[in-house]
């Protein structure tokens, strides 16, 4: 017996820029598929660039920090996955087994799989399908509201760091102090390297030494590239910003050996001379999210080092809204839908944080 409503609300992106409140039709899922009834879903940066995309096929329902419980399961889903389980969905929409990246075991790289709230509809919505390969078990200790971010900055971050090179007790430089900032700063302190946090203004230095950091630079006023070498240089910059320009001049910074871990996408090429990298036998990387195993490894150690993000939760029907807070730089530092109606004004979550 179906113990799901037939129809669900969702807010879906029918224009470039434009959403709309809807009702839908709950759908059956596919043989590989589950159907959640979702409680959280985090509002991302991504988020905001496929909403005003004009090549994105539409109606899309965007959303890809999901969390929630399965309501119906496929025929061909495996028996790790169990009705009522709080189950999360990030940005990758399942790997499909077969493409030669999967083979490899490399499945974040699947060749074959959706991006959820892009080319397969997200989490802005009270009901979701999701591929079984996509799933990832949600701790117990976690609520909805802080394990949904988890899912896009948390993974990005924890994997970077995990993939970056540096050892305890190395000096480790974060730049962009938002929504995956903020995590990567926790991270870093939680894995035992010396922090220095880069970021614009001085209105987030005491959030930032909260968070985790031994240091704040304000780049604004100051060369971060010349205090890190005046610091010995670190060991690894994680990049969460866009701008090209600004990740340059910091990465002037790097230790010889250092590496750079570009997490922030954005439409610039970046520019580096031959002679750095090579004189200092430096290197930059690419990382994307991870895979659900990884994704897995970032929630447990989330609850196990206390490292949660700050949230402000808001309605689904404020979805709108929640974006503009999110491109205008109000929120700190993640936003969160919840799908119980009428939840009001919204309200702010603050994680425990680190004493210095």
């Amino acid at each position: 017996m179906k113990t799901y409503p037939a129809t669900y609300r969702a807010v879906r992106n029918t224009a470039p820029g434009e959403l709309e409140l809807v009702e839908l039709p709950t759908p059956e899922p596919g043989p590989a598929d589950v159907l959640l009834r979702i409680e959280a879903c985090g509002v991302c940066g991504a988020d905001a660039a496929d909403i005003g995309n004009p090549a994105l096929q539409r109606p899309r329902v965007p959303g890809h920090e999901v969390v929630g419980r399965i309501v119906a399961l496929g025929a061909a889903v495996d028996g790790h996955w169990q009705l009522g389980q709080r189950v999360g969905v990030g940005r990758l929409g399942g790997h499909c087994n077969a493409c030669p990246s999967c083979r490899a075991g490399h499945f974040n790289l699947c060749e074959s799989q959706p991006v959820v709230g892009s080319t397969r509809d997200g989490g802005y919505a009270e009901m979701m399908l999701a591929r079984a390969t996509a799933l990832v078990s949600i701790p117990d200790e976690l609520d909805s509201e802080h394990a949904a971010p988890i899912l896009c900055a948390g993974i990005a971050t924890f994997n970077a760091l995990r993939k970056c090179g540096a050892q305890a007790g190395d000096l480790v430089a974060v730049q962009g102090i938002g929504g995956l900032g903020h995590m990567a700063l926790q991270y870093a302190r939680r894995m035992g390297f010396k922090v220095v946090a880069i970021g614009r203004g001085r209105d987030i230095a005491d959030d930032v030494l909260r968070l985790g950091a031994h240091l704040y630079i304000d780049a604004s006023v100051e060369d971060a590239a010349q205090r890190l070498k005046a610091m010995g240089g670190a060991q690894a910059l994680i990049a969460t910003v866009t701008d090209a320009q600004a990740v340059a001049q910091a990465m002037r910074g790097l230790a010889p050996l250092g590496k750079l871990m570009l997490l922030g996408v954005g439409n610039t090429a970046l520019a580096v001379a031959p002679g750095f990298l090579v004189g200092g036998e430096r290197a930059i990387a690419g990382s994307m999210t991870g895979t659900p195993w990884e994704a897995e490894n970032a929630l447990n150690f989330s609850v196990l080092a206390e490292a949660l993000p700050m949230v402000e939760t808001l309605p689904l029907e404020r979805a709108a809204d929640a974006l503009l807070r999110l491109k205008s730089g109000d929120a700190k530092f993640r936003l969160v839908l919840t799908m119980e109606a009428g939840r009001g004004p919204g309200r702010t979550q603050h994680p425990n944080t680190h004493t210095n």
